[in-house]
């Protein structure tokens, strides 16, 4: 009888448990594309069908203003009611990282990005102090950006159509604005729960600037969500499960 009563209180905690548990699950992953490109960086990849895939566009709330300030527009596309998680490519990666200020998702993955201003090239802190950009018209960095993405990025020549179509979509006014956004990004200091996925072979944000990176993807580029997206998934996967 005494066993019985055991086994009976048992079972009730590990239902009980196991039902708190699939509660705190993730149920919506929302994507985030970076500077110079849209949801299709995201096409190749294959992430489990138990989430909610959603995909934030956020060309047309680009203003003159800090990249905080975007992320809490972007915050307000996000539904809270459920458990989420955030994946940020590039700029959409800092842009998750200031928005796990504003909301409480359950994980912030960022590849390909910074964690913080200080992971930044030298080029991006340098026009911090003398911001030649300012200077060009935005049509100038239009037509710069177009140029200098298939040399400083050539792994892009694996899906040339698709991204040389991401980027080609962007307003000049658009680009401007988002890379004084990046020059001028103030975050010095990160969330520790903050899992970064980052390539040897990226040249928009080499790794030797990136402090300690959980995963490191092999001549991973800065493109390789798309490149590279089978390892990427896997990835993926297993942090949104090991939540």
């Amino acid at each position: 009888m005494k066993n019985s009563i055991l086994i009976f209180f048992s079972l009730i905690i590990l239902f009980t448990v196991k039902t708190v548990s699939h509660a705190e699950t993730i149920k919506k992953v929302y994507f985030l594309p970076g500077q110079g490109s849209d949801k299709r960086i995201f096409d190749s990849l294959a992430i489990d069908s138990n989430y909610t895939l959603k995909f934030l566009e956020y060309d047309s709330l680009v203003k003159k203003m800090p990249l905080s300030e975007l992320a809490n527009k972007i915050s307000t596309l996000i539904d809270t009611s459920e458990k989420f998680a955030l994946v940020g490519v590039s700029m959409g990666g800092m842009l998750s990282i200031e928005i796990n200020e504003i909301l409480n998702p359950e994980k912030v993955i960022i590849i390909s990005s910074a964690k913080n201003r200080n992971e930044l090239p030298f080029r991006y802190k340098f026009q911090r102090i003398i911001p030649l950009f300012e200077i060009f018209p935005a049509r100038v960095i239009y037509w710069g950006a177009k140029i200098l993405q298939p040399l400083v990025e050539p792994d892009r020549n694996k899906n040339k159509e698709t991204f040389k179509s991401m980027l080609y979509s962007k307003k000049p006014k658009y680009l401007k604005r988002t890379a004084r956004m990046i020059i001028r990004w103030v975050r010095e200091s990160n969330n520790k729960k903050i899992v970064h996925i980052h390539g040897t072979n990226d040249h928009t944000i080499p790794i030797r600037n990136v402090k300690n990176p959980d995963y490191v993807i092999e001549n991973g580029s800065h493109m390789m969500t798309l490149t590279k997206a089978k390892e990427i998934s896997v990835i993926l996967n297993k942090e949104l499960k090991d939540t």
